[in-house]
């Protein structure tokens, strides 16, 4: 039956001719776009590595240059390597080995290899069962950690979830930290089995971790993670911080007497935001560096015991700055219309060990992504893959609006031509999290649905993309202005930014159209059930009923600091957000898309939405892509995604 409704959703569904026609040349320019990921800069700033894509294939490989002199990048090349996935390089505390994952010689596993700093004498060093990922060297370069889940898979909950039938139990596969002994080849698990590891640092003096950490399972126990030490000799782990919020990338200070962490309201594991904190290595003396700081911060680097660097949302664009502890004076160093920062998901940035060198994948909506590396703000580029690609979409512009006391900012793309006269037609595309924010990069991301601004600015749209209040960029207090409110200021932020731009562009009101993934599909549901403003819809992965979500999911600790309690406990203030409990003011024309097997927001919320969308007759389509979770990895599925998007647009708004 299972298969049947799969079929049948995806081939009743035909897309238009001249919409497939017209997106094409877009998708293949798109797909050309070469990508950078995992950036890794030597200690010594002499060279960087990182791992090469482009964003219509799913293989990629190593790369290492240096960053001065102009020779050409060199690929790692391995054995039986045509196919392959490389991740996470890392280099050794001399600078002269590069560390990394690769499934070189093997369909799907991962194994740890080291190359020399100039991609030569490659070396397997394990033969590992099970998920590996984020290797890290210990101080005296004798050995290397790294993530390992032993006989299991892992990558995190925007994977797809694995298919469950029988008895479904508590079997736990839990992260957790293996040693690799570099002079003997032995593997060890060193940090306790109970617990899930979600990042970690090496003490000065190599006998430590620190570590954020929770109790299986790991998908869903990050929003109550605490800082433990671990005692790397005896397995033991203490924890010496309870967090109130999320918190994420706890760093040991250069002399061991401190750690450093980012603590705030969090969405979602890897995508960090929120205030700097210090603790005392045994656990007090906690203080806040940041607190009413207007920015998110994303990443820190320890310069020196008084002096740390971090990376940071400031309005739609990022920062770098130096934290001075001694008084908590923060001095900026750069500030971009890009999106900097390192560690998490899709790290773009890296720091050599003095501060002085960093290297970045950088790019904007005007410029497709190159690596640069200098001191930080004086970058030149390094590499010139992308040269040949230029924007066929409009060149977006800032976009500021106040309402209620706050002061939204956003983005805006006009379409590719705009004519005088004439005006056109808009869609508002909603950012995931919420805590999260838009910000400029090159749109070639397909599994993350970024491409969808190029194509829907090509094709004659403007396109907003607010920060609403829940978003990051202006401090925890903004981040924080959706709890217990969601779908309520948020919404009407957006709408106030709508009646912005209409005010500023020759937009046609009549013509207005809505669409986002995850957070941005729950509002898209939500938007469509309380105002008639939208003449089409389409909702990415959205959540129309909040009371079953919370049983449905497979991350639901993170609804709890944004509703106050359990759904069990407070059912009242999920009912009022849920878009169901309103499904019967719905007018607008709306298509629905979600991933099989996504643990985020899992299909049923999905086929909710749409089947009373159908019996309420009013226009309405389900596409479920097989296979899928909430990150689309299959890029004939990512094209089928976006071709589907701007066809339903063009059909209710053109």
């Amino acid at each position: 039956m299972k298969q049947f409704l799969l079929g049948y959703l995806l081939s009743a569904v035909i897309i238009p001719t001249f919409s497939m026609a017209q997106t094409a040349q877009l998708t293949e320019q798109l797909g050309k776009t070469v990508l950078y990921g995992d950036i890794a800069l030597s200690p010594d700033g002499a060279h960087v590595a990182w791992v090469q894509s482009t964003a219509a294939t799913t293989s990629n490989q190593t790369y290492i240059k240096a960053t001065s002199g102009n020779s050409s990048a060199a690929v790692v090349n391995l054995e039986a390597a045509a196919e392959r996935l490389d991740a996470d390089p890392a280099w050794s505390p001399d600078s002269k080995t590069v560390a990394f994952f690769s499934t070189a010689g093997e369909k799907d596993q991962r194994q740890l290899w080291t190359v020399s700093g100039d991609g030569s004498n490659p070396r397997k060093l394990t033969h590992l069962k099970g998920y590996a990922a984020r290797p890290r060297w210990s101080h005296d370069g004798k050995q290397i950690a790294f993530f390992y889940i032993e006989e299991a898979s892992g990558g995190g909950p925007l994977m797809a979830a694995p298919t469950n039938t029988g008895v479904i139990d508590t079997a736990i596969h839990n992260q957790r930290i293996a040693i690799l002994d570099l002079a003997t080849e032995k593997l060890q698990q060193v940090s306790p089995p109970n617990l899930h590891i979600y990042n970690y640092d090496w003490s000065p003096d190599d006998q430590k971790f620190v570590v954020t950490a929770a109790p299986g399972p790991g998908d869903n126990n990050w929003w109550i993670a605490q800082i433990y030490a671990i005692d790397i000799a005896k397995g033991e782990a203490t924890s010496i911080y309870k967090p109130s919020l999320q918190i994420a990338v706890s760093r040991w200070s250069p002399d061991g007497k401190s750690i450093a962490f980012i603590e705030g309201l969090m969405s979602d594991e890897g995508f960090h935001g929120g205030d700097l904190f210090t603790i005392s290595a045994d656990g007090h003396d906690i203080l806040n560096r940041t607190e009413k700081r207007k920015s998110s911060i994303t990443s820190l680097f320890w310069l020196t015991p008084d002096c740390i660097l971090i990376t940071e949302v400031i309005g739609g664009g990022s920062a770098i700055s130096e934290l001075t502890l001694s008084d908590n004076s923060a001095r900026t160093i750069w500030k971009g219309a890009e999106h900097i920062h390192a560690f998490g998901n899709f790290p773009n940035f890296a720091l050599s060990k003095d501060g002085k060198f960093a290297a970045a994948a950088r790019s904007s909506y005007e410029t497709p992504p190159e690596v640069w590396t200098g001191p930080i703000g004086e970058w030149r580029q390094l590499t010139k893959n992308n040269t040949a690609l230029s924007p066929s979409w409009g060149k977006a512009e800032s976009l500021q609006w106040t309402n209620e006391g706050f002061d939204i900012e956003g983005w805006l793309l006009p379409p590719a031509r705009v004519e005088s006269g004439k005006k056109y037609p808009m869609v508002v595309l909603i950012h995931g999290g919420p805590s999260s924010a838009t910000t400029p990069e090159w749109p070639a991301s397909f599994g993350m649905a970024r491409a969808i601004i190029a194509a829907l600015s090509s094709h004659g749209y403007y396109v907003l993309l607010p920060n609403p209040r829940g978003s990051y960029g202006q401090g925890e207090e903004f981040t924080r202005a959706n709890v217990k409110d969601f779908g309520g200021g948020d919404l009407r932020d957006i709408l106030a930014g709508v009646d912005a731009a209409i005010a500023k562009y020759p937009i046609d009101s009549a013509r207005l159209g809505v669409t986002g993934w995850s957070y941005g599909g729950y509002m898209t549901m939500w938007t469509v059930t309380q105002t008639n403003r939208f003449r089409g819809a389409v909702a990415g992965a959205g959540v129309v009923n909040l009371q079953s979500y919370y049983g449905q999911n497979l991350i639901d600790q993170w609804m709890i600091p944004f509703f106050g309690s359990s759904v069990y406990d407070d059912p009242a203030v999920y009912r009022k957000s849920s878009p169901i409990e309103y499904i019967k003011k719905v007018k607008t024309p709306t298509l629905v898309i979600v991933g099989e097997r996504d643990a985020e927001c899992p299909t049923p919320q999905s086929y909710e939405f749409w089947h009373a969308l159908r019996t309420l007759g009013i226009p309405t389509q389900l596409v479920v892509h097989p296979g899928e979770g909430h990150l689309y990895l299959k890029p004939e599925n990512q094209i089928d995604r976006l071709d589907r998007t701007v066809a339903w647009f063009d059909k209710y708004l053109k």
